[in-house]
């Protein structure tokens, strides 16, 4: 039987009475600890990704799936442990991501091969799906005052944000003083004081109400994203056009197709469709996974930019990249609360415009362009612009939503953030790698085998990253001249990739912005939680 929108939200499937004002806060703070290490290991890694690179040998290609193994698989389960957490307890599942993420950190730890890496990262994202969710549904059932619950959901944004922006400088530091594991290592005491001090200060929450798991439409979201993210990693190599990239696509289609029809029908569906007629839930929810698409994008360029263009050492690239980090840490909780007084609209258009403007300045640097400068600034507002768009976004999402499904709703939320991230990854870095291999590759390809072996011209043609080997590299001196021309045409071919990935991030973003401008409603709401986000009960 289909479902359909519906009713006031339901009483909170916590008892916070117990808690108390004091209580409320420590455990808020747990929470986003918990929150702070899972979405850490979404970015901490990338600063790793040129050691990796050399030490591994890995290709281009290899480098996108050390990242998006732990997003694709975070990304598609997170609908699965939200659900599961309104069934059978949310900080039980929390606890029990907590625990497999130090586990599968240590694998990663101890790998020797990039196809280790990988596995343990994707292994990592599946515990992870399970924390995440967790953190904001109990959120929303501990706050019920709606005051204290936007200054709750504005800290939880602002985590999640400087989370990201702070992985490189954590990573850096790390590789500054220790080898590429370390990235694993500091998962583990990190996740086993947390798992203490959430049985402590944390008080557990299910739903009421909850419905059998929908499996099969797991299946076909996980489906359909895998799918559609390896075509897309594989397609600089494969060939956009080729057989295999093509049945990839499709393959991807008919799985979300049948996704969708699955979701309209099933009885307890694991993503309710009738969300995505609420347009203050649908329209912020395309907003976070715009502006996450943009983001990931981003920092998985700037990776090679910072440690392939500029040579900067892991904790320099970390450095460079604080001001991303603070106009998050800044912007997220003040956005959130300016949202408040003059409407969830205004905020968001004004975060999507404010990214465009910063990734249109990135897409003009150049290999010769100065850090402060255009780089600088370039940061400074695609960090703005996303602290803007996500804590109003977020804010106004979980208002759609019953207490009972806070897991649930919660999962939707952190999913269009991840599949956009997931996606950004694999969209961006496969322009940017296309273009490098196709301006690069007759080049490198020209240089005879006594200057550079295969397995060195093969690492050279895919990824701005080979230069930092290349320039250790002994040269006899007839040869200098010719080396630093190849090395500055990588840098060159790179940015041009970087250029033409920026645009496609700004038209995303514009295009949004028009589209939220004039189809959601500019007038703040009275009371989020009674008005337009009201949903009826499931017959």
């Amino acid at each position: 039987m289909p479902h359909s929108a519906v009713a006031a939200p339901s009483a909170p499937t916590v008892d916070t009475t117990d808690l108390g004002a004091r209580g409320r806060w420590p455990a808020l703070v747990v929470i986003c600890i918990a929150e702070l290490l899972v979405v850490l290991d979404n970015t901490v890694v990338n600063v790793a990704l040129p050691s990796l690179g050399v030490q591994l040998r890995a290709s281009f290609s290899g480098l996108q799936w050390v990242v998006d193994a732990y997003t694709l698989t975070f990304a598609g389960l997170l609908l699965a442990f939200g659900h599961l957490g309104d069934r059978y307890g949310r900080r039980k599942v929390m606890m029990l991501g907590l625990a497999g993420v130090a586990v599968m950190s240590l694998a990663g730890a101890l790998a020797t091969d990039l196809g280790q890496v990988i596995a343990a990262r994707a292994a990592m994202g599946v515990f992870a799906a399970a924390v995440f969710p967790a953190t904001l549904a109990m959120i929303i059932n501990i706050f019920t005052d709606v005051r204290e619950r936007a200054i709750a959901i504005a800290a939880w944004t602002a985590m999640a944000g400087f989370a990201i922006a702070i992985g490189p400088t954590a990573g850096g530091w790390l590789l500054e003083h220790f080898s590429w594991p370390s990235v694993f290592w500091v998962n583990i005491p990190a996740a086993t004081v947390l798992l203490v001090l959430a049985r402590i200060l944390v008080p557990e929450s299910k739903g009421v109400h909850v419905g059998r798991l929908d499996v099969v439409g797991i299946a076909l979201s996980l489906a359909s994203v895998t799918a559609l993210v390896w075509t897309i990693i594989e397609a600089p190599q494969q060939g956009w056009l080729s057989p295999i990239s093509l049945t990839g696509f499709v393959f991807s289609v008919v799985c979300f197709v049948g996704f969708i029809r699955w979701e309209m029908r099933a009885i307890s569906p694991v993503l309710n469709m009738d969300l995505f007629r609420i347009r203050r839930f649908s329209l912020p929810a395309a907003a976070i996974a715009v502006a996450y698409f943009c983001m990931f994008g981003f920092l998985f360029m700037i990776t090679s930019y910072f440690q392939g263009v500029m040579e900067l050492s892991p904790l320099q690239f970390g450095l460079h990249s604080l001001p991303f980090a603070a106009s998050v840490a800044v912007g997220a909780p003040l956005a959130t609360l300016i949202a408040k007084k003059v409407g969830t609209t205004a905020v968001i258009v004004s975060g999507l415009v404010v990214m465009s403007v910063g990734m249109s300045i990135a897409g003009q640097v150049k290999v010769e362009t100065p850090y402060v400068g255009p780089v600088l600034v370039s940061m400074v507002l695609m960090g703005l612009g996303l602290a803007i768009v996500q804590g109003p976004a977020t804010e106004s999402i979980m208002s759609s939503v019953a207490l009972d499904e806070a897991g649930a709703g919660s999962a939707v939320n952190d999913t269009t953030r991840e599949a956009g991230g997931t996606l950004g990854v694999a969209v961006l870095g496969s322009i940017v790698a296309s273009v490098y291999t196709t301006k690069v590759g007759p080049r490198i390809d020209a240089i005879p085998d006594f200057l550079m072996t295969p397995n060195e011209k093969s690492f050279a043609r895919e990824t701005v990253i080979a230069v930092l080997e290349m320039v250790d590299r002994p040269t006899s001196p007839a040869f200098a001249q010719q080396k630093a021309d190849l090395i500055y045409a990588m840098k060159s071919a790179s940015m041009e990739g970087f250029a033409l990935a920026s645009y496609v991030t700004v038209s995303a973003s514009l295009l949004l912005a028009v589209a939220i401008a004039v189809l959601l409603p500019w007038k703040p709401a009275e009371d989020s939680v009674l008005l337009a986000y009201k949903r009826k009960s499931k017959p």
